[in-house]
């Protein structure tokens, strides 16, 4: 399968109405093993970006006990393969330069390398032969098991963390975003005893059907898809979805408090339930500038609450993209405990004045704006390219959601935005979460 696709980049800067957001020449070919491939040249820069776009995260993790794998594979893709051991990938990947890592989230792993152009083909080699022949032994599984669970500790150090974990355990009930990215402690530390179930997680998730290869920047697309096709056609199918159960409705308004072991402001967390990333729902994409709107730097709760009033350091929205129906949240650093009425109150009346009034057709007009631009500010470089899709790439299986769901926004309305006010910050969607330190 060959997509391809181009917006002239004048034509965005000069098109008063939608011509479509995303900037460059894409082309996707599918190998006949599953494997996508989404190629974007970018001429002149001399640069690759290589992101490996495992469509699997911690909402995978569906078997009681063994939460925490879509995270151990990120340290564990490093450790080498008969034809390339951890050291001599190491000595090849420094003497390039490279700039190489990986992160996991919640619904998807990612990896990648950022190269010069003339080290793509050593690139390509290197990265097919270990998602098809990763190699470890027991006393390394159980070395690396062990160094992810020093990294959970560490986290506990952090207030979002310990806030975010026990949000995530509330909030939901039987859907795998109940544990965060990392797992639940007790099987982090179980997992050392785990090392056949982790050949069985790899030989399950890490399939070419389940894969994307984005390619980024400077480089020959029909060169690049000969070394792909070279590389990585033996890789053989495999995938087994998981059965990831669905989250029942929220009948009413959750609340928690949490102890944090050390001084800390407080913190205070609101978060909804939020529908599955759809990019083509003009009513998620309403729903998604919400957070924006109500709690961006530019609005009325964010002057009030930090600038004037300062009740709060911080106030920061996360209102993203997710694979099934997640969380929406707005969290305040709060400056004092005798503050935590006052900035709760501010919150919920930012939610009931939207949910009363619509926005003005200006204020939503200029978020537009900043919210597409911003994206584009964003296309400037390979990295940042393929940085700025990946997400998007993870929760809907392709780039041309990118254009759907910038569309969508451009198409939305005050009437819109305001009904999913209504319909989605409603209190029985909603868990709010208080944070207090405990000063030992």
């Amino acid at each position: 399968m060959r997509i391809l696709r181009f917006v002239p980049m004048l034509l965005l800067a000069a098109a008063p109405c939608w011509a479509g957001v995303f900037p460059y020449r894409y082309e996707v070919q599918t190998l006949d093993n599953g494997l996508k491939t989404i190629l974007i040249p970018m001429p002149g820069t001399g640069l690759v970006s290589y992101y490996s776009v495992v469509r699997t995260g911690s909402r995978d993790e569906v078997e009681s006990g063994h939460t925490g794998f879509a995270h151990f594979f990120e340290h564990m893709m490093f450790r080498g393969t008969q034809k390339y051991p951890a050291e001599k990938r190491e000595r090849i990947v420094t003497g390039m330069g490279a700039n190489t890592n990986a992160y996991t989230t919640d619904d998807y792993t990612c990896y990648y390398m950022n190269i010069a152009s003339e080290d793509l083909p050593k690139v390509v080699e290197l990265e097919a032969d270990r998602f098809q022949n990763l190699l470890y032994a027991e006393p390394a599984f159980q070395t690396e098991s062990g160094a992810v669970y020093g990294e959970y500790r560490k986290n506990r150090t952090q207030p979002f963390s310990v806030l975010s974990e026990a949000l995530q355990d509330k909030a939901f009930d039987v859907h795998t975003y109940k544990h965060t990215t990392m797992g639940f402690e007790k099987d982090i530390a179980a997992m050392p005893t785990m090392f056949e179930y982790s050949k069985s997680f790899f030989a399950r998730f890490y399939r070419p059907e389940n894969v994307v290869v984005l390619v980024t920047g400077d480089f020959d697309p029909k060169a690049a898809m000969t070394l792909i096709r070279r590389e990585y056609g033996g890789w053989k199918p495999g995938y087994q979805a998981p059965s990831v159960q669905p989250e029942p409705e929220q009948q009413g308004e959750r609340s928690l408090d949490v102890a944090y072991q050390g001084r800390t402001l407080p913190i205070v967390t609101i978060a909804w339930k939020s529908p599955a990333f759809d990019a083509t729902s003009r009513e998620v994409a309403a729903g998604g500038l919400l957070g924006e709107l109500l709690f961006g730097q530019t609005s009325e709760a964010y002057r009030q609450l930090v600038l004037e009033k300062r009740l709060a350091q911080r106030l920061n929205a996360g209102f993203g993209l997710s694979r099934d129906p997640g969380l929406w949240t707005v969290s305040a650093q709060v400056a004092g405990e005798p503050n935590i009425a006052a900035v709760r109150e501010a919150i919920d009346a930012a939610v009931a004045h939207i949910q009363e009034n619509p926005p003005s057709a200006k204020d939503l007009d200029d978020l537009k704006r900043r919210t597409r631009y911003g994206f584009l500010m964003g296309m400037d470089t390979p990295e940042r390219v393929a940085g700025g899709l990946a997400r998007y790439i993870a929760v809907s299986g392709g780039i041309e959601s990118v254009d759907a769901w910038f569309s969508g926004i451009d198409q939305v309305t005050p009437q819109d935005v305001q009904a999913a006010a209504r319909k989605y910050l409603s209190r029985d969607r909603r868990t709010v979460a208080v944070l207090k330190g405990v000063p030992s």
